[in-house]
């Protein structure tokens, strides 16, 4: 019986390994896909917002891991803006990935939301995304905000970061 148990036990650490791959971003928004050029739109910005997937504690040596949330809201009532490019950046400032393949139509008061789950340590702590985004002239800027949250047993952090505009 004892064999059987340990070969069991082994089996189940071995099948529960997983491969170094980096978790993906999830999209929890109905998006619209579109095609539309570019250089049609008057207004276009790069907004940059800070991501942390981790946050030190103690000292330099430890982190604690955190579920990050980007959210893109078009605050407008009437006008539509439209997402370029959605691209992830670690701590050395290389692009880990990017979100999107085509256009996003967003809608008026309508809002897009990417998550960074807990165990993706891929942008470390000076994470960020780089969004890009156009719409007519005379629309309302969209409200760029992370949120992070982290939790182990009976201790838990949050808090939210902002967007701000790089590049107009």
């Amino acid at each position: 019986m004892k064999p059987l148990f340990f070969i069991s036990l082994i089996l189940v650490i071995l099948t529960s390994c997983s491969n170094n791959k980096a978790p993906e971003t999830k999209h929890h928004s109905n998006f619209h896909s579109v095609t539309v050029d570019k250089s049609a739109f008057e207004k276009t910005e790069q907004v940059y917002i800070p991501i942390y997937s981790d946050i030190y504690y103690l000292d330099s040596k430890h982190t604690f891991s955190l579920t990050a949330t980007l959210s893109i809201r078009n605050t407008s009532f009437k006008d539509s803006i439209y997402v370029f490019a959605i691209d992830y950046y670690n701590s050395g400032g290389e692009k880990v990935r990017r979100y999107n393949e085509s256009t996003m139509l967003v809608k008026p008061m309508e809002s897009l939301e990417f998550v960074v789950e807990n165990k993706d340590d891929t942008g470390g702590v000076g994470a960020n995304f780089v969004v890009e985004w156009g719409a007519k002239s005379g629309a309302q800027r969209p409200y760029f905000q992370g949120v992070m949250i982290g939790t182990t047993g009976q201790q838990g952090l949050s808090f939210t970061t902002e967007g701000i505009v790089i590049q107009k």
